[in-house]
């Protein structure tokens, strides 16, 4: 198609203030738009009885282009739900009677807006085309500060009654005026889910912990966490059914019933934002695409999916784009989400599938990376379910600022305006169109005008209505005892399962088998459950970075227990928390990578899973998390009556599995029979205790007992991490918390007069060892250069000596020929994060074989019982504190 003439379109103000596009005709500006389409048809006719009209109401959002005092765009960022502008905000929702140029527009918002400065997002509709939902704030004022209200709210606009309200009564709210309700969306029984900072449940569960109730902040610490809740069409019965540690925003609803959203996962080691779905009474949480496929964008950069929304055919679209600096905008993509979990990663059941999974919604050159993109940017999207494949779209072509001519002009992205030196985009310009793929045309459906932004572009449009899933309710879905007690439970077929391969040597049942393998020599001997700690705003409590110390955020551990022959493990675990799992050795270290997103079971559910995963890698990038993408390794038992190989054959001791089952599950069953109170078995321990069920004795020789305990009475523990009661009756609201200062520090202080050379003290801090003085006082090199005292750190202040020198470089001092200089740093002592590599592992040897030590041998200096709380502390990531709300941590 030949390009037209820009002439046209020359004439805008300056950069430095809004521009105005002057149009003689809208035919013109059709012409022009035509040049920088980047190969799209657009068409000219804005008639109502044009063919591609959309006889449906349409709703947008009406903006001001944001833009700081040079009048550049100020860039949005995914990761940022709620932020204000440095300009002040201006939006309204409105509507048109259908998808034409011609239809007349009607402001639906300004009834509340108007004659003041609101803000207006997230708009969707409902299945039968009568309803629609969105997110709106105001009045605002000029510097209006980002934590203070007005705050998001949702609104529902009926259309045949033309009534706007908003969805929770404020009168009625519960929650404080602080709270943002984001991103609605109807489910297919007329509730509504939507994206919050209530966190409804999980302060719930602070106030369990012990805590105050507060909005836990994001992963960056930058606002309060968007998770998931679910309120009746009235605005009561809001509940929370997500429970991610960052933000999980753009739900939807499948075909089949299940919400699908982005969700922003930021756990350590990860930051991408991923489709994840879940039944809508937040059961049976799973990946759902994209894990592993974010290096799909332009020249193989990475891209986040958002903004998902089913179509007709199961695919799903959505945009793709980076966190922030692209115009706000980004490509479509088409997803085969119903065979694939990522862009060449197939479900088990399409084996002759090969993808990609994504293809482009367009075939335009539609870039993901900053600068200009040929064929411009899309901002949203609302696919047509009436058969056509055609899209609403709200879109703005690629334009750029041509700076040598005065004033500076607004130009097409032509290939030679595009290779000429130090490009400057323009202001997008965002509107609606109507995008027909199967004919590559877009439609007009209102002319773009300068300095304004037309987003959030839906369609009340009848479409099917997708299944409803019933919430899941006690003895339907839900266990009622484990529903009472606040937990739910995770049943894992083997940890020896690594992506559906036997990884165990030579293999599981071998393992499981004490005659072939025998119990003391097993890897895997206990699982760890982890939970992620919420972190206040500053204005609760203003931590300092000295708090995190290694790692840059806090963990605690919920309990223990073991894992069977088998690898399997069938455990209770409290409902409605984010958690991990970590795979230890006998001494209760990590042997495996941190399993690296964040889990969650609903009180009274059974989630199952296959075994572990590996992370993936950029040779292999597979995903996990997805039922149906990898086959189980492991079948349990060959027949049901039979007792496992050279297990304990009858009697009380005995767990006879039925066909099919693992060891954890034949063993919890029969406990659940036997145990008072019943399955007994399946309850974690703060304690870390394992003793041999399974050997029969007659025909191999049993495990020895493992008991790594905070009280035991040979131990030198000042302090348990966990409650006293939390040690002998394990309860969901138990939690095993450890500081540095109050559970590490008092190690090294502590007397060791004997062991384990009678009559010589080995406390770690005594003068002639780690320790800046010898035992007059007087100056010197403390032992292995390792100060292990608990002065200030000269480093951070704020933090021991001790901490500083055990998990960084520690200088040191050398004898040049002038007198002392400094020499090259020593490396840590330990790893953070790590209990088992690296110099974690040096340090362990050192203290229990001697191995590796300076002179004299330190094995036997600590038990083993104070071993185990170093391993865990390293494990979890070495921070100072896992308390924010210690009295002692550090603060700002």
């Amino acid at each position: 198609m030949r390009a037209p003439s820009w002439r046209g379109l020359k004439r805008w103000g300056r950069r430095s203030r809004p521009l105005v596009l002057r149009l003689a005709a809208w035919p013109v500006a059709l012409a022009a738009l035509a040049a920088c389409s980047g190969g799209w048809h657009i068409g000219s006719n804005s008639q109502a009885t044009d063919p591609a009209t959309v006889d449906y109401p349409v709703f947008y959002v009406k903006r001001q282009v944001p833009v700081d005092q040079a009048g550049l765009l100020v860039q949005d960022d995914l990761r940022v739900m709620r932020t204000l502008t440095p300009s002040t905000p201006s939006a309204d929702l409105y509507m048109r009677a259908s998808a034409s140029a011609a239809a007349a527009e009607t402001n639906i918002s300004a009834r509340i807006t108007a004659g003041a400065m609101w803000d207006v997002k997230d708009v969707d509709t409902s299945a039968d085309g009568s309803r629609v939902v969105f997110a709106m704030r105001g009045p605002l004022m000029m510097n209006q500060k980002e934590k203070d209200p007005p705050c998001w709210r949702i609104y529902e606009y009926v259309i045949a009654t033309d009534t706007l309200h908003a969805v929770i009564n404020p009168a009625s709210d519960p929650d404080p005026p602080t709270v943002n309700d984001v991103s609605p969306h109807y489910l297919p029984d007329g509730r509504i889910v939507f994206s919050s900072t209530r966190q409804t449940q999980s302060q719930g569960i602070l106030l369990d912990e012990g805590k105050p109730q507060f909005a836990a902040q994001d992963e960056d610490r930058k606002e309060p966490a968007f998770v998931l809740e679910v309120m009746n069409p009235d605005g009561t019965g809001v509940h929370q059914i997500s429970y991610n540690q960052s933000h999980d925003r753009d739900a939807t609803v499948l075909a089949n019933g299940r919400v699908l959203w982005t969700r922003w996962d930021h756990a350590p080691g990860k930051d991408a934002m991923s489709l994840y779905s879940a039944n809508p009474d937040g059961t049976d949480l799973q990946l759902y695409y994209g894990a592993n496929s974010h290096l799909t964008g332009t020249n193989n950069t990475v891209v986040e999916f958002v903004h998902p929304r089913p179509m007709l055919d199961g695919r799903i679209m959505a945009i793709m784009r980076q966190y922030t600096d692209v115009d706000d905008g980004g490509a479509l993509v088409i997803i085969d989400g119903e065979h694939f979990v990522e862009n060449t990663q197939h479900l088990l059941a399409y084996p002759t599938l090969a993808g990609p999974a994504q293809t482009p919604g367009t075939s335009n050159n539609v870039l993901t990376i900053p600068g200009p993109s040929p064929g411009g940017r899309f901002i949203s999207a609302s696919p047509l379910l009436d058969g056509t494949d055609r899209i609403l779209v709200s879109w703005s072509q690629c334009r750029l600022l041509d700076s040598t001519q005065t004033p500076p002009a607004i130009v097409p992205c032509t290939s030679s305006a595009l290779a000429q030196p130090n490009v400057q985009v323009a202001l997008p310009l965002y509107s609606v169109w109507l995008f027909d793929p199967t004919q590559g045309t877009i439609q007009p459906i209102m002319p773009p005008v300068e300095g304004t932004m037309v987003t959030d572009v839906a369609v009340a449009q009848p479409r099917p209505l997708p299944t409803v899933i019933n919430d899941k309710v006690p003895g339907i879905g839900l266990d009622e005892n484990l529903l009472n007690a606040g937990v739910g439970v995770i049943d894992i077929r083997s940890v020896y399962d690594i992506d559906g391969i036997d990884s165990a040597v030579p293999n599981i049942a071998a393992v499981a088998d004490p005659v072939k393998t025998p119990p003391n020599t097993r890897p895997a001997r206990f699982i760890r459950l982890e939970k992620a700690v919420s972190i206040p705003d500053k204005t609760i409590v203003n931590l300092s970075a000295a708090a995190f110390g290694a790692s840059n955020y806090m963990i605690e551990i919920m309990g223990y227990a073991p894992i069977e022959p088998d690898g399997s493990v069938r455990i209770e675990l409290p409902g409605n928390v984010a958690f991990r799992m970590s795979v230890l050795d006998a001494n209760a270290r990590r042997i495996v990578p941190v399993q690296g997103v964040w889990l969650q079971v609903k009180p009274g559910e059974v989630v199952n899973c296959n075994g572990c995963h590996l992370p993936a890698t950029a040779q292999n990038p597979h995903s996990h998390g997805r039922q149906g993408v990898f086959a189980s390794a492991w079948a349990g038992a060959a027949v049901s009556g039979a007792p496992f190989p050279h297990t304990i054959p009858s009697g009380a001791g005995a767990f006879i599995p039925q066909v099919g089952e693992t060891m954890a599950q034949a063993r919890m069953r029969v406990s659940c029979l036997s145990d008072i109170p019943p399955c007994m078995q399946m309850v974690p321990n703060v304690n870390v205790l394992y003793t041999d069920v399974w050997t029969d004795p007659a025909q191999a020789t049993p495990g020895t007992p493992i008991s790594l305990r905070y009280d035991d009475a040979t131990q030198f523990f000042t302090a348990f991490p966990t409650s006293a009661l939390c040690v002998t009756q394990w309860s969901a609201n138990c939690r095993i918390i450890i500081n540095y200062p109050q559970h590490l520090q008092p190690l090294w202080d502590l007397p060791r007069p004997n062991p384990p050379v009678a009559g010589v003290d080995n406390t770690c801090t005594q003068g002639g060892c780690h320790n800046p003085k010898d035992a007059m006082g007087k100056a010197q090199t403390p032992a292995g250069n390792l100060d292990l005292t608990k002065s200030p750190s000269q480093v951070e202040p704020q933090q021991f000596t001790s901490y500083q020198q055990l998990l960084f470089a520690r200088p040191t001092v050398i004898m040049g020929p002038n007198g002392p200089i400094p020499g090259p740093p020593d490396p840590p002592v330990m790893n953070a994060g790590s209990a088992n590599g690296g110099a974690s592992a040096q340090f362990f040897a050192c203290v229990t074989t001697g191995a590796g030590c300076m002179a004299p041998s330190h094995a036997g200096f600590m038990t083993a019982d104070e071993l185990r709380l170093v391993s865990e502390w390293l494990d979890i990531g070495a921070q100072y504190f896992n308390n924010p709300f210690d009295p002692a941590v550090p603060v700002n």
